[in-house]
């Protein structure tokens, strides 16, 4: 019996681009070997009515009509039918090249099961090992947390644990971070997959990867599955001209409904830096209906970031509490890389001096000047959709804070 998300992932596919004529007669072979021959036959039809002489069409109609009469599914004869003697053997071929090449015709004729893509964690954080960010913590809490952790008030108040939740902001503040910590608070794995774990050259493997990633998760439950860069993954369908990036948008919508219904211990958490590139399927009740705003740390948590990144090295006369005053709309990642310029400026002095010193305010004095936030430019992008496109109020939040900054 065929793989049936594969026969919807494809029918879906074809509905997109009914002019491909290999995803199309894949489509209705698989459907012939199923036990709907009759639909294969609608597929075979357009196929033949379009050229007439498609001999793989013409050989698929003969099966389809032999289906139809009650006969089951010819299964080829390895031992009565050999191999032609002018065949090219590619599974040879592989063998030979297996140490420079990967393989590219992989079956699974061996009987292997490939590892699922992605990692699998138990993170040791808690929420209160993220400096700062209150504001964030207490929607996190009152979204996602309370409800999982007290299931009698939860049932008392029928509040239903369908759909998923969506933290957006700029880029390096710390969104992985949460992710991790909310795991790490209700103790549960931690499953983190992104486009590249996912997307294949090969037609419905991506659908087979999405697919394997949740029965992962399902398995592991509690388990809090984190889509990094989710609008890679699930950008809008308008907006995809293959029909394999479109199947796998498909493909994940019907994962997150049946997570909704279905699987208890699954939580999903999903990342963005453009939660406007995201297909607004994805967005509906029972999916990633929840968004929650990830800014830049505020002046408690960049000081605790700061005390984070240097603990390890050698400090002498560090102001934090000023560090953490001048360093307004750094991100998370900013601030790494500012101690790490000012721990450079420092064993670079040591090395042509021939004494070691401590990192002190002038090294980050010297990096201020040098470093700027990183996070301008998405604010500018995102600017406009909160002034302009904000018509459900989705992003209300992001304007308030634009007209706190004077961004707007």
């Amino acid at each position: 019996m065929p793989d049936e998300p594969l026969v919807a992932s494809l029918k879906a596919a074809v509905a997109a681009a009914p002019d491909d004529v290999p995803l199309r007669l894949h489509l209705a072979g698989l459907l012939a070997q199923g036990e709907t021959p009759a639909d294969a036959l609608a597929h075979v039809t357009h196929l033949l009515a379009t050229d007439p002489a498609y001999q793989p069409a013409l050989d698929l109609l003969a099966c389809v009509s032999s289906r139809l009469a009650g006969t089951p599914w010819p299964v080829p004869d390895e031992a009565v039918q050999p191999p032609r003697a002018d065949a090219f053997d590619w599974h040879a071929a592989e063998g030979e090249v297996s140490e420079i090449a990967p393989p590219m015709f992989v079956d699974g004729s061996d009987g292997t099961e490939l590892a699922p893509p992605g990692d699998l964690e138990r993170p040791a954080l808690r929420l209160a090992d993220v400096g700062g960010m209150e504001q964030v913590k207490e929607r996190l809490n009152a979204a996602f947390l309370a409800p999982l952790q007290n299931p009698q008030l939860r049932q008392l108040y029928a509040k239903s644990l369908r759909g998923g939740l969506l933290l957006y902001g700029p880029p390096g503040c710390g969104k992985t971070y949460l992710a991790r910590a909310v795991a790490g608070e209700l103790g549960a794995a931690f499953y983190s997959v992104s486009l590249a774990d996912i997307l294949d050259m090969y037609i419905g493997q991506s659908e087979r990867n999405l697919h394997q990633v949740f029965e992962t998760v399902r398995r592991s439950a509690p388990c809090v599955l984190f889509l990094d860069e989710v609008d890679a993954l699930g950008q809008k369908r308008s907006q995809v001209r293959g029909s394999a990036m479109r199947g796998a948008v498909n493909q994940l919508l019907t994962e997150l409904d049946d997570v909704g219904q279905s699987n208890e211990g699954v939580f999903v958490l999903a990342a963005t830096n453009h939660p406007w590139d995201i297909d607004s399927a994805l967005r509906r009740p029972g999916r990633l209906d929840r968004m929650l705003l990830v800014l830049p740390p505020d002046r408690p948590a960049r000081e605790a970031i700061l005390k984070h990144h240097l603990q390890d090295r050698p400090v002498g006369g560090i102001d934090l509490a000023k560090l953490a005053k001048q360093t307004d709309g750094f991100s998370g990642a900013d601030l790494a890389h500012l101690c790490d310029s000012a721990a450079e400026v420092a064993l670079l002095d040591s090395a042509r001096s021939g004494d070691v010193r401590l990192i002190g305010m002038d090294d980050f004095v010297r990096g201020l000047h040098e470093i700027r936030p990183s996070t301008g430019p998405w604010f500018q992008s995102a600017r406009n959709v909160a002034m302009f496109a904000n018509e459900s109020g989705e992003y209300d939040e992001l304007l308030a804070y634009l007209k706190k900054q004077k961004l707007v």
